[in-house]
């Protein structure tokens, strides 16, 4: 069965990953209530890689910054559509997403929509 996977790469600075991780894990639970198939959050523990170009390097971090690299999987794009619109209607990811108050720049976080090529 194809799925449709939302990703996203993000700086963070590492004083702040613990109220990410805070964010994240409320996060989890409102798209797995509004039926995301799998929700995953992960912060970077082995960066510093020679094969290809490191995410801290593409996403260009700053001092003191790690990477958070996340994905959610759906069903389907329009099943996505569908569980991300209930999830911006939800009154409790604005609450845990005030612009003002997040523990990364959002306008540095990557994201995009994918159609899964590839799947065991």
């Amino acid at each position: 069965m194809a799925s449709y996977v939302d990703g996203f790469v993000l700086p963070i600075p590492k004083r702040n990953v613990a109220a990410y991780r805070r964010i994240a894990q409320k996060a989890a639970k409102i798209w797995k209530e509004h039926g995301a198939l799998d929700y995953r959050e992960c912060v970077g523990d082995d960066l510093n890689v020679k094969v290809c170009k490191p995410f801290p390097r593409g996403i260009k971090t700053k001092p003191g910054e790690t990477v958070v690299f996340a994905y959610i999987v759906y069903k389907s794009r329009a099943h996505r559509d569908r569980v991300n619109k209930k999830v911006m209607n939800d009154p409790r990811i604005a609450k845990i997403c005030d612009p003002k108050d997040m523990p990364f720049d959002p306008a540095r976080m990557l994201d995009g929509g994918f159609k899964t090529i590839a799947e065991v």
